[in-house]
């Protein structure tokens, strides 16, 4: 049995290291790790195994990289995000940078056709 268990770790510790990797890379420099956020998929979330397990898993990923991670499952997609409560010039930062794409976003709207 503790063959099983050993193995049952260290895949854990794979699929830690993994997410880890992955909420790493979506950080926007800008942001000082503020602001992250990760997307997986219902294909990503076969892959990785039982539900419960990704979940933990990515709350210890989330740990890692000092964020307080939340998890919530919607339509198959399971949404990893950090809850800390940013400085005030990142929080200003990232409101810019929202209200900067949502400005693109309506200029391309209203662009005439042809």
């Amino acid at each position: 049995m503790p063959v099983k268990d050993e193995l049952a770790r260290r895949r854990y510790e794979k699929l830690i290291d993994r997410l880890e990797s992955m909420m790493r890379a979506v950080l926007r420099p800008e942001y000082q790790g503020y602001y992250g956020q990760l997307i997986l998929g219902s294909d990503d979330l076969a892959e990785m195994g039982e539900l419960k397990d990704v979940r933990r898993a990515a709350r210890e990923a989330g740990r890692r990289l000092g964020w307080k991670t939340t998890t919530h499952l919607v339509g198959g997609r399971l949404f990893m995000l950090d809850e800390r409560g940013a400085p005030e010039e990142i929080e200003r930062l990232a409101g810019d940078a929202a209200a900067a794409a949502i400005d693109q976003t309506r200029q391309k709207g209203h662009r005439p056709r042809g």
